[in-house]
């Protein structure tokens, strides 16, 4: 009997390439045969599972973000304090996680900045993709950051009305994600390297939740 084929994997397998190939060569440069060849697979199997160069490349940047998202609690032991095993972790040492999980550290994290930065500049043209197709993920992280905000200042006592907190962990949220992107570029272009970009989340955590 033929083998099954798993679609998924298929799929993820094609997105890799094209992630390759950003990172590599840059946006303009995944054609369908430029990722079809890093593939390994035809041309009409690319056009198959993603239509055409728009769909593949939307694809590709969520595939980047969930692979960034899968990472936020899974690096090495000892990188997120669990705390009571009945209990999440505290606050802040998820939003370290996060924010490690973001800037890059090693040669994964930094292809897939390479690429979103890639994705960036080109939405800020709508050339091959447009901002409102990418802005889900900035979304998706600024909820995450400012929920953690608020559990660390419920944690701390926090008082003040529920819709006044929520609108400064918000505002928080965004200030710590837009600090990461500059981190990221910082740490990209040289002019910083990565111990001292966690160095700066760590003194920017000790003014928004307090020291750990």
């Amino acid at each position: 009997m033929p083998r099954r084929v798993d679609h998924e994997e298929r799929r993820r397998q094609i997105t890799d390439a094209c992630r390759r190939v950003v990172a590599r060569d840059g946006l303009e440069a995944a054609t369908f045969q430029a990722v079809a060849a890093e593939a390994g697979v035809s041309v009409r199997l690319v056009q198959y599972y993603f239509g055409n160069k728009h769909g593949l490349l939307v694809a590709t940047h969520r595939a980047v973000i969930e692979g960034s998202a899968a990472r936020f609690g899974g690096g090495p032991p000892g990188d997120v304090d669990q705390g009571p095993a009945d209990q999440p972790p505290p606050p802040r040492a998820v939003l370290r996680a996060v924010l490690a999980a973001l800037l890059p550290l090693d040669d994964a994290r930094r292809a897939d900045a390479v690429v979103l930065a890639a994705f960036h500049a080109a939405a800020l043209t709508n050339e091959a993709v447009t901002p409102q197709e990418l802005r889900g993920a900035p979304r998706a992280l600024v909820d995450l950051v400012s929920a953690q905000l608020l559990r660390a200042r419920d944690d701390g006592g926090g008082t003040g009305p529920a819709s006044g907190r929520e609108d400064a962990a918000r505002l928080d949220a965004e200030l710590v994600l837009a600090s990461a992107a500059g981190l990221t570029q910082g740490i990209l272009a040289g002019h910083m390297d990565g111990e001292t970009g966690l160095a700066v989340v760590d003194r920017l955590l000790d003014h928004l939740v307090g020291p750990a």
